[in-house]
């Protein structure tokens, strides 16, 4: 790459898509800018605005995160009617270098690489092993994971969909929950829940449990949770935190990362006071026989917005 090339990248979310260059030292900030999907009928004429904007520069290699399986370079967005391949970004961009990622690959590749005082720890436990498996949980429109494993060959961040598996039930409450959130397609799964749009879901639930007919939008919902006055609010932060953790320690035992459990998304950001007082940690080690193996994984938030594109520079640097 000459010194007048650049890497592009881009975060693609439900709602918007965040776009930036980036040189053979790193993500530049300043070039950083978000977009509406709502505007634009595909990712295409994103890149090209931007490009244009930036006043054209060439480009050696482009990596796009998207929020939604990648197979074969081939993106299908989970909550977006958009598809994203290889050959889309190469024309919109001209780069030679063209990667497609899962969003939660490209937050796991930016592990290592993100400031320290962008990790926020929600539960402490015994000094992350830097050659160990870490694992990356968003939390945002949807719900992912990805493992991360330190191999010879480089670092590999596997990609999942594991948002779609079943709403762990526990209780006859639980069970009451599952029922109402399989009324809209037949299944409950994670990410019914434990999403932006599942915590709208979840309060519509504890609403109708108590006699309530209203509905709120999740920032209506927060702003309830914050004031602490609204009981089925105050219900629904429970039951998040609670599902969250219960599901994080499912994961963890499941992937044992040693090096880590880092938590990303706005939603699980906008929980970061509720972590403590409902009872996310009672939840996470809640496993019986392994509850107290459960303090081997310590467990993070990342606060830096742009962990998805640094995630995705660092992939093509290391893929040259």
């Amino acid at each position: 790459m000459t010194a007048q090339q650049h890497m592009l990248v881009a975060d693609i979310g439900g709602t918007n898509t965040r776009v930036a260059l980036a040189m053979g030292d790193g993500l530049d900030r300043t070039t950083i800018r978000r977009f509406s999907n709502a505007a634009h009928d595909g990712l295409g004429p994103i890149l090209s605005a931007y490009l244009d904007e930036a006043g054209m520069p060439d480009c050696d290699g482009a990596c796009v995160a998207v929020a939604g399986p990648v197979y074969d370079g081939v993106a299908r967005m989970t909550n977006l009617d958009w598809t994203i391949d290889c050959d889309g970004v190469g024309k919109a961009t001209g780069a030679a270098r063209v990667a497609v990622l899962n969003d939660l690959q490209a937050q796991g590749h930016a592990l290592g690489y993100l400031a320290a005082d962008s990790l926020r720890p929600v539960l402490d436990g015994p000094e992350p092993r830097g050659d160990a498996a870490r694992l990356v949980i968003g939390v945002g429109t949807g719900f992912n994971a990805a493992p991360v494993h330190e191999a010879p060959g480089g670092r590999i961040v596997t990609a999942s969909e594991c948002g779609h598996m079943t709403l762990p039930v526990r209780s006859e409450a639980d069970l009451r929950l599952m029922r109402f959130v399989e009324t809209a397609h037949g299944f409950a799964s994670v990410e019914d829940i434990l999403s932006g749009r599942g915590l709208e879901r979840l309060h519509a639930f504890h609403a109708e449990s108590a006699g309530f007919g209203q509905r709120a939008d999740a920032s209506a919902i927060m702003a309830a949770i914050a004031a602490g006055e609204d009981q089925v609010a105050v219900a629904t932060a429970r039951d998040f935190v609670r599902l969250l953790g219960s599901v994080a320690g499912d994961l963890a035992l499941t992937h044992l990362p040693f090096g880590g459990i880092y938590l990303i998304g706005g939603v699980a950001r906008a929980f970061t006071p509720y972590y403590e007082s409902y009872g996310f940690s009672q939840a996470f080690r809640d496993k019986g026989r392994f509850s107290s193996f459960m303090g081997s994984f310590s467990v993070a938030i990342i606060e830096d917005d742009y962990a998805a594109l640094e995630g995705c520079v660092r992939f093509l640097s290391h893929s040259q």
